[in-house]
C-alpha cells in the first residue's frame, strides 16, 4: 500500500512533560481509512528504553502527586475538561479522520470525554475512607484509601477519548501517575489528548503518553516492575496475556475484553423500536464496539415482520467517508480489521448461514481508497457457527429464531462472553425474567446493547472481564489500596 507522507505532522511521546524523540528513531504512519492515501500523522513506535523513561518520570512525580489534596487534583481535572471542550470540533475530526467513526460519534464520544473529566474531577472532593468502632474505648479506627503508585494504561482505537478518558481521570484523581499506552491506530488522537493535559498544567510525569506496538511496549507494560496496576480494554487474548505478565509479578491489573452481545425481540415487542435500536446497536460505529449488537434472536410468531422490516431498514443505510454529513456508517478502521470482518462473512457462508443482505466491501468511485463493508445480516444462524460464537467487530448480525423467551435467554445465555445484552417488550414478566436470568454486565430493557452512562458501573461476566468494574463510583475499588488506622491515645 503507497501512502503520502510528505506533509503529514509529525508527533512525539510524551514524558516527564516534555515531548521527546522515541529511543528508537522508528516511526508509524496513521492512515485514514477512508482514504487509505491520506496520512493523518507520524507517530513513534517507541522501544524498552522510551517505557523505562516514561516509568521513571511517573515514579518520580508520584511522590509529590499522591500528596496533593483531591479537591487540588481536581481543580486540575477540571482545567483540561475545559480545554478539552474548547478543542472538541478539532479532537473530534482526527478522530474521525483516524479511526473512521462518523463526525457526529465523534463529537459526541469527545464531549463525553469532558463530562468524564468533569465528574471525576468532583470525585477529588468526596470521602476516601469510614471511621470504623474500635473494641478499645480508647482507641480510634478508621480506613483510607491510598493510590497504587504507577498506573499503566492500555487503550483500544475503537472509543480513543472516552475510554483513555473513563481510565486516566480516575487513575489521576486518586492519586497515582499514570503511563499510556494508546492503540498506534488512534495515536494522533491520543498526542492531542495530552496537548490538553499539558497545557492544563499537570505536573511533568504525571501523566506520561508512549506511542508503540502492543507486542512491545503493551507487554513491557504488563511486565514492568515500576508499575503497580494495569487497566486494559481490548482483545481477550492481549488481556490474558497481560493477566499472566501481572499476575507472576504481583501487579494489580483490570481487564475489559471482548462481547458477543445479544438482543432479545419477545413477540410482543414493538417492533419499529426493537428494529431501529437493533441497527443503531450493530451498525452504529461500523459494528466496532465491545457493546455492539451481534446476535439478535426473536420469537418466531414475530421473526418474518422483524427480518422484513431489519432488512429494509438496513438497505436504506449510507455508507461513506464519516467527514461527510450525509454518511450513517463509515468504514472499518483499518485494513486488517476489514478483512477479519470479510473473513467472518465467508466463513458464515461456508459454514451454511444465509445471507440476507450486504457481505461486500464496497469499492465504487470514492469507496474504492478506503477499507468499507456493507452492513450483512445472516439467518439460519446455529450456535455451532463461528458468527454466533466468536467477536466479529464489525458490521454483522446474526439472527436467530426462537420458540419461546426461555429458549432465547437459554441461547442468548450460550456464550463464552457476558458484556451487555437487551431485551424488546412490552411485559413485566419478561423483563423480570431477562434481568435475573441473563448473565451479562449490563442488560437493558428497550434500549440497544450499546451505550452506558459513565456514573454507573460498567464491565462485564464470564470472559468479557476480570469481574472488575469501571466508571462511576466504582472505579476507585481499582485504582486505590485500602490502608487500615488503628490510634491508641
Amino acid at each position: 500500500m503507497t501512502v503520502t507522507q510528505t506533509t503529514a505532522p509529525v508527533y512525539r511521546n510524551y514524558i516527564n512533560g516534555e515531548w521527546k524523540e522515541s529511543a528508537t528513531g522508528n516511526t508509524i504512519s496513521s492512515i485514514n481509512p477512508a482514504n487509505r492515501h491520506d496520512v493523518v500523522g507520524i507517530v513513534p513506535n517507541s522501544g524498552k528504553e522510551d517505557l523505562d523513561a516514561a516509568v521513571a518520570a511517573a515514579t518520580a512525580a508520584a511522590k509529590t502527586w499522591s500528596k496533593m489534596s483531591g479537591p487540588a487534583r481536581g481543580q486540575l481535572l477540571y482545567k483540561v475538561a475545559n480545554i478539552l471542550e474548547s478543542r472538541l470540533d478539532e479532537i473530534a475530526e482526527t478522530m474521525t479522520r483516524e479511526m473512521g467513526k462518523t463526525l457526529p460519534e465523534a463529537k459526541g464520544e469527545t464531549a463525553r470525554g469532558v463530562a468524564l473529566l468533569r465528574y471525576y474531577a468532583g470525585e477529588g472532593s468526596r470521602k476516601i475512607g469510614d471511621v470504623i468502632p474500635a473494641t478499645d474505648a480508647a482507641g480510634f479506627m478508621f480506613t483510607v484509601r491510598v493510590p497504587l503508585g504507577v498506573v499503566g494504561v492500555i487503550t483500544p482505537w475503537n472509543f480513543p477519548v472516552a475510554i483513555p478518558m473513563w481510565k486516566i481521570a480516575p487513575a489521576l484523581i486518586y492519586g497515582n501517575t499514570v503511563v499510556w499506552k494508546p492503540a498506534t491506530e488512534t495515536a494522533v488522537t491520543a498526542a492531542k489528548l495530552a496537548e490538553c493535559f499539558h497545557e492544563a498544567g499537570l505536573p511533568a510525569g504525571v501523566l506520561n503518553l508512549i506511542i508503540g506496538s502492543g507486542s512491545v511496549v503493551g507487554q513491557g507494560i504488563a511486565e514492568h516492575p515500576g508499575i503497580h496496576g494495569i487497566t486494559f480494554t481490548g482483545s481477550n487474548g492481549v488481556g490474558k496475556r497481560i493477566s499472566q505478565a501481572a499476575l507472576a509479578r504481583g501487579a494489580k491489573y483490570q481487564l475489559e475484553m471482548g462481547g458477543k452481545n445479544p438482543v432479545i425481540v419477545a413477540k410482543d415487542a414493538d417492533l419499529e423500536l426493537a428494529v431501529n435500536a437493533t441497527i443503531s446497536g450493530a451498525f452504529r460505529s461500523t459494528g466496532q464496539k465491545c457493546t455492539a449488537t451481534s446476535r439478535v434472536i426473536v420469537e418466531k410468531e414475530i421473526y418474518p415482520a422483524f427480518k422484513e422490516k431489519l432488512l429494509e431498514k438496513t438497505r436504506e443505510l449510507k455508507i461513506g467517508d464519516g467527514m461527510e454529513a450525509s454518511t450513517w456508517l463509515g468504514p472499518c478502521a483499518s485494513e486488517s480489521q476489514m478483512e477479519t470482518v470479510l473473513s467472518y462473512i465467508r466463513k458464515g457462508q461456508e459454514e451454511g448461514a444465509r445471507l440476507l443482505c450486504g457481505g461486500r466491501r464496497l469499492q465504487e468511485g470514492k469507496l474504492a481508497d478506503g477499507f468499507f463493508v456493507e452492513p450483512t445480516v445472516f439467518e439460519n444462524v446455529t450456535p455451532d457457527m463461528a458468527i454466533f460464537r466468536e467477536e466479529i467487530f464489525g458490521p454483522v448480525i446474526a439472527l436467530v429464531q426462537a420458540e419461546n423467551l426461555e429458549e432465547a435467554i437459554r441461547l442468548a445465555n450460550d456464550s463464552v462472553y457476558g458484556l451487555s445484552a437487551s431485551i424488546f417488550t412490552r411485559d413485566i414478566g419478561n423483563v423480570l425474567t431477562f434481568f435475573r436470568d441473563m448473565d451479562a454486565g449490563l442488560v437493558r430493557v428497550n434500549e440497544e446493547t450499546a451505550g452506558v452512562e459513565l456514573q454507573a458501573p460498567f464491565g462485564g461476566m464470564k470472559q468479557s472481564s476480570s469481574h472488575s468494574r469501571e466508571q462511576g463510583t466504582a472505579a476507585i475499588e481499582f485504582y486505590t489500596a485500602v490502608k487500615t488506622v488503628y490510634i491508641k491515645g
